[in-house]
């Protein structure tokens, strides 16, 4: 009760087997700041947020968390109602409710109670406290907050009794955000909250995390979310000299201005490197000066035997002197200079192959139809267009690119793939063998050359989309962006006429987020991408077609 805590992290370090994912974190987050968690793929924004959260423990260091906190995670479960064949729609978001109801009940009992003892002055400061919170959380205002929630996030055609276990992931992961809107607690932890969100979700999102009084710790790889919402920017793969230029991890200030100021950086980095390297060259130089070199080629003449000893002694004493001198400084430069800077991963591979001709049609849809889910009655997508599905929740978006990938059969109309070849990249990756490492999962879709594992390996790194750490590692340990990037590689290796996107930009980090919009802009195949990425949306350049949403909107609450 009262007034909210700080969240608190103090050298955390955190390793799974011989990967080091964290090491030495530090971070205080105090009530109204609103962080976000970014990095590469792997760099580990997700374990972050887990030992915040207390779902997992660090290794080293600890951890001081306020009491009211919430956690998202990229693949919700339902605090106080766990799924399962009984568990409602109803049931997660009166389980939300709950504790502000409680809180309500509180308010009103111990007002009752100091009414009836007004000099009681530990009532008094108990019932200011509970009345605060409550304040502060909106408690009167919980049940219509979840109504509006439900609504804007596309939950109100769902009727409240229908199993939790029958929703898709993206209607389980926009549940969750209900309830945790409902709640509105004093700490948020949210791992890349905006997946499965459209429009209307998203300003929903923004309004509540910037409504908030408390602490907002989110990882998104939504580069407006981190424009508007967030107060500080945390870099788990910060550059050699620290996000700040100083050796620190944190950026005061939103994405554009980071992106800015990440740059700067690591030319200061570079210029710095260099010079320093140049430095303790001459510096190793000067150090292996030879004493025996002093008056080289000259002996002494008969009448100067002894001035020329006097004077070739003092002489090597002085060039020991600055031999020593120079390896000192040598080992000065040498501990102090800054680490070479890493070669960035860098997306290059293209994007298909260039069949059918641009006069040709690609794609012709006429009068399509998925019951109860997607309707379209004419499509046409000529050989080598970009083509841009745009459209809220429900609308459809990735039932159509299922249905010109040859995955789902529609219920009436007329679906013409001209393509040999049709790669998707959907929103949910899952390899069948989680167990195999990463260089063999690729090398097996190398379908049109020979290659052995290490030749495949070596192709992958190529691409710029994993590490060399990363290659033999099960494709059931990396991270769920690590996944996406290698499913991306996949379908590169593949090399399909027809490539089909359902939401890219999900997951990955934000360096590879922007490669990939140019690789769709210069890809030489047929690309067909549906994305909910205002980011990519405001620079897109090609053709849009919108879905319109199928079925009944009327809320059933």
């Amino acid at each position: 009760m009262g007034t909210p805590g700080v969240l608190r992290v103090r050298d955390v370090s955190r390793r799974f087997g011989d990967r080091v994912v964290l090491d030495g974190i530090d971070l205080l987050a105090a009530p109204g700041r609103r962080i976000g968690l970014i990095g590469e793929n792997g760099s580990g924004k997700s374990t972050l947020l887990r030992i915040l959260a207390g779902v997992d423990e660090p290794d080293t260091g600890t951890v001081r968390r306020p009491t009211d906190l919430a956690y998202l995670p990229q693949e919700p479960s339902f605090v106080g109602a766990e799924p399962g064949p009984h568990v409602s729609i109803g049931d997660v978001l009166d389980a939300a409710l709950a504790p502000l109801h409680r809180l309500v009940a509180l308010v009103e009992e111990r007002g009752a109670a100091m009414a009836a003892r007004p000099a009681d002055r530990s009532l008094a400061r108990a019932y200011g406290e509970t009345l605060e919170t409550a304040q502060r959380r909106e408690a009167w205002d919980a049940d219509r907050r979840a109504t509006v929630a439900a609504d804007r996030l596309g939950l109100a055609a769902l009727h409240r009794e229908r199993p939790v276990t029958d929703l898709s992931g993206g209607q389980r992961s926009r549940l969750a955000l209900a309830a945790l809107i409902a709640g509105r607690p004093d700490c948020v932890l949210m791992d890349e909250p905006t997946n499965h969100l459209d429009d209307d979700a998203l300003d929903l999102l923004e309004e509540f995390l910037v409504g908030l009084p408390g602490i907002v710790v989110v990882a998104s790889h939504d580069r407006v979310l981190l424009d508007r919402v967030c107060t500080d920017l945390f870099d788990l793969d910060p550059p050699g000299p620290g996000t700040d230029g100083t050796g620190g991890r944190r950026f005061g200030g939103g994405y554009r201005r980071y992106l800015a100021d990440r740059e700067a950086t690591h030319r200061r980095w570079v210029r710095t490197y260099v010079e320093q390297q140049e430095t303790i060259e001459r510096l190793r130089r000067d150090a292996e000066v030879d004493t025996t070199r002093v008056a080289h080629g000259r002996g002494p003449r008969d009448n100067d035997k002894f001035i020329h000893a006097f004077k070739g002694a003092n002489v090597e004493r002085a060039a020991a002197r600055r031999a020593r001198d120079a390896a000192r400084r040598l080992a000065d430069a040498e501990r102090t200079a800054l680490p070479r800077p890493p070669t960035p991963l860098r997306f290059t591979g293209h994007l298909g192959s260039p069949r059918p001709a641009p006069d040709e049609t690609a794609i012709l849809v006429e009068d399509l139809a998925v019951e109860g889910r997607l309707r379209l009655p004419h499509l046409r997508v000529p050989g080598g267009q970009r083509l841009l599905v745009l459209g809220g929740n429900g609308t459809g978006k990735s039932t159509l690119l299922r249905v010109l990938a040859g995955q789902l059969r529609p219920t009436s109309g007329q679906v013409r793939v001209t393509a040999q070849s049709v790669g998707l990249l959907g929103q949910h990756v899952a390899f069948p063998e989680p167990d195999q490492p990463a260089r063999r999962v690729f090398a097996a879709a190398l379908v049109d050359r020979a290659a052995d594992v290490d030749e495949a390996g070596t192709l992958l790194l190529d691409l710029g989309l994993l590490r060399a750490t990363d290659l033999d590692q099960p494709v059931g340990r990396l991270s769920v962006g690590q996944q996406r990037r290698l499913a991306l590689a996949v379908l590169v290796a593949r090399s399909p006429e027809l490539v089909l996107l359902d939401e890219p930009t999900n997951h990955l980090s934000l360096a590879l987020a922007d490669e990939l919009e140019q690789a769709v802009g210069t890809a030489p195949a047929t690309v067909v991408l549906a994305s909910h990425d205002r980011w990519l949306r405001t620079r897109w350049s090609g053709p849009t077609h919108e879905l319109v949403p199928q079925g009944p909107t009327t809320a059933r609450w």
